[in-house]
């Protein structure tokens, strides 16, 4: 048996067995949330603050048209959509006055400003009437500083599905916070982007695995489906 480390399975029999769940799968929209982290045009759209540094991995993944197919077909099954933007005022005075890392990298590049063009969810993923957008969010964790986890419980929420950026920061944080609160989390791991391949593929490889179950936006789609449920 392939060991990795902690004596968990090495990523090729996480991989086998990810797949053989994902054959059978079956969600509940009820009880199922697709949670939209980030989708906004600093780092989705050409001319974006950000855009650049993730223009080359979300065009290996396609996650952004990936992204719109699950979330139309989720929310014509029922399932809750959320969007989880982050925003700053001019100033960024909500955070450390010497910011480091990922935050740093925002007020540098004065991304994510509220009310700007680049802070806007991009409009394919633009709300519709009966989604939820997330307030508050101004670090990497969407559970962190939101009204998340009130509204995840209050609406009966048991299954989480995280797409958007950054596929090892805000995503990963997320997706962490969402498995120790006791959620099933499953990463779509063709809907989200990082600032490299070397990045991405490796939280996806390593990290993903420990912390969610890591699928692709048609096993989603899929197990959204009627049929699916009736098989189940």
């Amino acid at each position: 048996m392939e060991v990795g480390s902690y004596g968990s399975c090495s990523p090729t029999l996480q991989a086998r067995a990810w797949q053989a769940m994902s054959d059978n799968l079956s969600l509940d929209p009820k009880t199922t949330a697709v949670v939209l982290i980030e989708y906004q045009n600093d780092f989705t759209s050409d001319g974006g603050a950000l855009h650049g540094a993730v223009a080359d991995v979300m065009d290996s993944t396609g996650m952004l048209d990936n992204t719109v197919r699950l979330v139309a077909a989720a929310r014509a099954a029922g399932a809750t959509i959320m969007h989880a933007p982050i925003t700053f005022a001019t100033g960024y005075n909500e955070i450390s006055a010497h910011p480091y890392g990922i935050l740093k990298g925002v007020v540098d590049g004065n991304a994510f400003v509220k009310d700007s063009w680049g802070a806007a969810i991009v409009d394919v993923l633009a709300p519709q009437t009966g989604d939820i957008v997330v307030e508050g969010k101004r670090g990497l964790d969407t559970f962190a500083s939101t009204n998340l986890d009130f509204i995840l419980r209050s609406k009966g929420i048991t299954t989480i599905v995280l797409g958007g950026f950054l596929t090892n920061c805000c995503v990963e944080s997320t997706m962490r916070t969402g498995y120790e609160n006791g959620y099933r989390v499953f990463t779509l791991k063709d809907c989200v982007a990082a600032t490299s391949q070397a990045e991405h593929d490796n939280a996806i490889t390593y990290d993903f695995p420990m912390f969610s179950m890591p699928v692709s936006a048609e096993t989603v789609i899929a197990a959204l489906s009627p049929s699916a449920s009736d098989a189940a």
